[in-house]
This record gives structure tokens, C-alpha cells and sequence, in this order.
């Protein structure tokens, strides 16, 4: 399933890794990351995953969904970050979507190492349906589950542009390729991880 869209990354010089299921691709994380400070950022496909407990008993680790905002800016010290994306073409764009901008800052600069784990369901076959899916499926989703009242979370069904200080869509990220300097490796799972 993934080999048009792993060559393509490659290509951009990225490192790939692919797994049947979210599973395998942990266990691989958690035995490639050890004795590191690890920074993870908001994403649903960690948490489902079970990455936090998993690293964090034999690493430092830092998120803040389990240890409050002031993790943040610990997470954006770390040796290591984790984090996921919202949108990935076949053609190798990685997409990605914040609000306070933790998440997409880290995966630009700062760490030895990126690790992007990223399910089938975020796979689009071009950059604008990548971008489409990241804006008109993820975000709506998130701000749902974050509770916000913009349209896009209440109507559940596209992104709207909206003005609303509640909206979370405030910054676009487009790797195409990884940042010099900082490692980037992808991990492609076979299964429908995250938003």
C-alpha cells in the first residue's frame, strides 16, 4: 500500500519505516528510543498508541496532554519528538495543522530526531487532497473533540475559514523534506490512526 508514497519520501530524503499495524510500529519506538528526553506533541494516534507509557519507563518524557501546558516548552527541548500529521501526499508532502504552534515549531527545529507516525487514513493521492483532507477533515474533527464552537466543529462537516477565537487552525506547516540538520524518519502504519 505505502511503496509510491515511501519511494517519494525517500526521495526527499527522508528515512521510512512501514508496519501492519500501530502495534508493531510501537513496538519499534520503544525499542529504537531509549535513555532519551522525548517531547511528544498533541496527537491523537500517540495517545492511542500508548507511546507515553511505553517510552516514558525507560526515557524522559515530556507531553502536554499528561503533565499540563508547561510541558510544552519542555517537549520543545528534547533530544527526541514525536508527533503525527494531518495530511500526507503520495507525492511526499507532510501537512500539518496547529493552533498554538508547539507541535509544528518541533517538528522544524530543535532535536536531533523527528519521528512522524502516520496512519493510512491520512494518506491523500496529491498535495491539494492532502491539504484539503488536513483542513476539511482533521481540523473539523479536533475542534470537536476539543470542545470549540466554530463552525467547523459544530457543523462537523468542512472548514470554514471561520474568525472564531476559538478556532485552532491558526498555522500551516508543509514539510517537504526534512529540515537540515534534524533527522526526520516517517513511520507509515497500516491501520487508521488519529483524526
Amino acid at each position: 500500500m505505502f511503496d509510491t508514497v515511501k519511494k517519494n519520501l525517500e526521495a526527499r530524503g527522508f528515512s521510512v519505516r512501514t508496519f501492519a499495524t500501530a502495534a508493531e510500529a510501537a513496538a519499534y519506538l520503544n525499542e529504537t528510543i531509549d535513555g532519551r528526553t522525548v517531547g511528544f506533541g498533541g496527537s491523537v494516534t500517540l495517545k492511542d498508541m500508548g507511546l507515553y507509557e511505553l517510552l516514558g519507563s525507560h526515557n524522559e518524557v515530556h507531553w502536554h496532554w499528561v503533565n499540563g501546558q508547561e510541558e510544552r516548552k519542555a517537549a520543545m527541548g528534547t533530544q527526541v519528538y514525536l508527533s503525527s500529521a494531518n495530511g500526507l501526499a503520495e507525492t511526499g508532502e507532510i501537512i500539518n495543522i496547529d493552533g498554538s504552534g508547539n507541535r509544528v515549531a518541533s517538528t522544524l527545529y530543535g532535536h536531533e530526531k523527528v519521528y512522524l507516525v502516520i496512519g493510512r487514513n491520512k494518506l491523500a493521492p496529491t498535495y491539494d487532497e492532502a491539504l484539503w483532507r488536513a483542513r476539511n477533515i482533521a481540523s473539523p474533527k479536533n475542534a470537536q473533540r476539543l470542545g470549540k464552537k466554530t463552525p467547523c466543529a459544530i457543523k462537523g462537516d468542512r472548514c470554514y475559514d471561520c474568525k472564531s477565537p476559538d478556532r485552532i487552525c491558526r498555522g500551516l506547516v508543509v514539510l517537504w523534506g526534512p529540515m537540515m540538520g534534524m533527522e526526520t524518519e516517517v513511520i507509515l502504519v497500516d491501520e487508521d490512526l488519529g483524526m
